[in-house]
C-alpha cells in the first residue's frame, strides 16, 4: 500500500515505508505550525474472526470486512511551543493517546497542540469507530510531521493507544491480522473479492467492546479455524464468492456463543431463502450482513426480498455496499 505523506508547512518526504523516518524538524520550521490530516474508513466486522496456530503457538486474528461507506477525519495543528496536545471532541481520548504515541515515536515529543477529530462512523456498534479515529489521527500527525511510517508500526500504535484493532492500514489487500499485537499472522496478498453486502444493525444495544471478555474457544472451534483459515486462502486465492461466504456463516456460527445476534436462526433461513452466499457478523458489535455476489442473477430482487424478510423481524435499519470495489476509496489517506 502506498501512502503519500505531504504535510502543509513542512517539507515532503517521499520513500518507502519499511522503517521510521527518524530526522529532525527542520530549523526554518521550529517556529512555525504544522498542520496535517488524516483519513481512514470503517469497517464491517470481521468475515473470519478466532484463534489460529502460528509457528507453534495460538494467536488471536480476524480478517476483517472493509466498509468504505464511514470514515473518520482527523486535521492535527503541531507546534513546539505549545505546552500540550489537546483533542476535540474531548472524549476521544483513543485519537489523542495515538497522536501522542507517533510524535514520541517520531521524536516530538515536546510537541502540543490542537487535534480535531470528525467522521461518521457510529459508536459501538461494530463499525470500528475508534480505529477508524486512532489510524485518521496517527497518519494526521505524520502528514503534520513529514514523516512516514511503516503499516505494521502504525498498527502498533493503534494497538497501544486501544488494545485491539483492526487492519485499516491495509485496506489494499486480505490479511490474518492479529489484532492484540498489531501484527500479520498471513497475508493473503489479494484485496477482497467484489462483494455485496446488505448490512443491518441486529439490535439498538450498544457495545461496549473493552468490557467484553475474551472469547475461550474449545478444542474444537480451535481445530475448525485451523480449517476455516485453510479455506479462506484458497477462496481468496480463487475469488471463489462461495467459499468466501460459507467461512464467514461457518465464523459467525461460532461466534454465536460468545456474542449472539438475535434470531440468528431465521437470519440463516433467510440468507438460504434468497440464495445470500452467507451471513456475516460484527464479532464485537451488533452489526450483520448478508453476502451476496456483485453479478448474481436477479441480485436487485434477492436483496430486496431480504430487506423485507429482515423488516418483518423488525430489523428496518439497512444499508448496502460493494465491498471490495474500485469505485470507492478504500484506503486510509493523509494529506
Amino acid at each position: 500500500m502506498k501512502i503519500d505523506v505531504q504535510g502543509q508547512d513542512v517539507l515532503s518526504v517521499q520513500g518507502t515505508h519499511d522503517q521510521v523516518q527518524m530526522r529532525p524538524v527542520p530549523p526554518h520550521l521550529e517556529h512555525g505550525v504544522l498542520i496535517g490530516t488524516g483519513t481512514a474508513p470503517s469497517h464491517h466486522g470481521e468475515l473470519l474472526q478466532g484463534v489460529f496456530e502460528d509457528d507453534g503457538r495460538l494467536r488471536r486474528g480476524l480478517v476483517t470486512l472493509p466498509c468504505p461507506l464511514f470514515a473518520s477525519n482527523a486535521t492535527v495543528r503541531l507546534s513546539r511551543w505549545e505546552p500540550e496536545l489537546t483533542v476535540t471532541p474531548r472524549w476521544k481520548t483513543k485519537a489523542l493517546d495515538a497522536a501522542r504515541t507517533t510524535l514520541q515515536v517520531l521524536g516530538m515529543g515536546d510537541y502540543g497542540g490542537e487535534l480535531e477529530m470528525r467522521g461518521d462512523v457510529a459508536v459501538g456498534c461494530g463499525l470500528g469507530s475508534s480505529t477508524s479515529d486512532v489510524t485518521a489521527a496517527i497518519l494526521a500527525v505524520l502528514a503534520a510531521a513529514g514523516r512516514s511510517l511503516a503499516p505494521e508500526r502504525i498498527a502498533r500504535i493503534a494497538v497501544a493507544a486501544e488494545m485491539a484493532t483492526d487492519p485499516l492500514i491495509y485496506f489494499d489487500r486480505m490479511l490474518l491480522f492479529a489484532h492484540r499485537e498489531g501484527a500479520v499472522i498471513e497475508d493473503f496478498h489479494r484485496p477482497v473479492p467484489p462483494l455485496e453486502v446488505l448490512g443491518f444493525s441486529s439490535t439498538s444495544k450498544e457495545i461496549d467492546t473493552l468490557a467484553l471478555p475474551r472469547a475461550r474457544y474449545n478444542a474444537w472451534e480451535i481445530e475448525c479455524f485451523r480449517a476455516l483459515r485453510g479455506l479462506m486462502r484458497r477462496a481468496v486465492a480463487r475469488g471463489d464468492h462461495q467459499e468466501l461466504g460459507r467461512v464467514s456463516t461457518a465464523s459467525a456460527r461460532i461466534n454465536q456463543r460468545f456474542l449472539p445476534v438475535p434470531r440468528f436462526d431465521r437470519v440463516l433461513e433467510i440468507a438460504e431463502e434468497t440464495e445470500a452466499l452467507g451471513v456475516q457478523v460484527a464479532h464485537s458489535g451488533t452489526v450483520a450482513a448478508l453476502l451476496f455476489a456483485p453479478h448474481q442473477p436477479e441480485l436487485e430482487q434477492r436483496t430486496a426480498l431480504a430487506a423485507r424478510r429482515l423488516a418483518e423481524l423488525r430489523i428496518t435499519d439497512h444499508w448496502r455496499y460493494t465491498a471490495g470495489s474500485e469505485t470507492h476509496v478504500p484506503y486510509a489517506h493523509q494529506s
